[in-house]
């Protein structure tokens, strides 16, 4: 029992360390933030803390969250979520993946 208890406090401030902790929000998710067009210019996107706005003739505003090195978005938290995998990724260009399989490069 006296062995019991100090493994028990430890384990407790563990716990408690880990869950009062945040994990900082990924750099990634920054250089993906501003505004990018494609080569061709048809296609401009947008993407804000929040919102990830694709504007391809017809202009849609949907919610979005990163993991890894996929983009998921969805309307309004409805799902099923639509896939973007980022295939490349710097300060000025933006290679993504659509769903169909469709390469997209865009620039600021």
């Amino acid at each position: 029992m006296k062995k019991f208890v100090p493994i028990l406090v430890a384990g407790t401030a563990m716990f408690l360390l880990n869950a009062c902790s945040s994990a900082p929000e990924p750099a990634e998710n920054k250089k993906l933030e501003g505004k990018w067009k494609s080569k061709d210019g048809a296609i401009k996107l947008s993407i804000t803390d929040k919102n990830f706005i694709l504007d391809d003739g017809q202009a849609s505003k949907e919610d979005y969250f990163v993991k890894g090195d996929t983009i998921y978005t969805s309307y309004e938290g409805s799902r099923p979520f639509t896939k973007f995998f980022i295939k490349e990724l710097t300060d000025s260009k933006l290679t993504l993946c659509y769903p169909d399989s469709d390469i997209v490069e865009f620039s600021r």
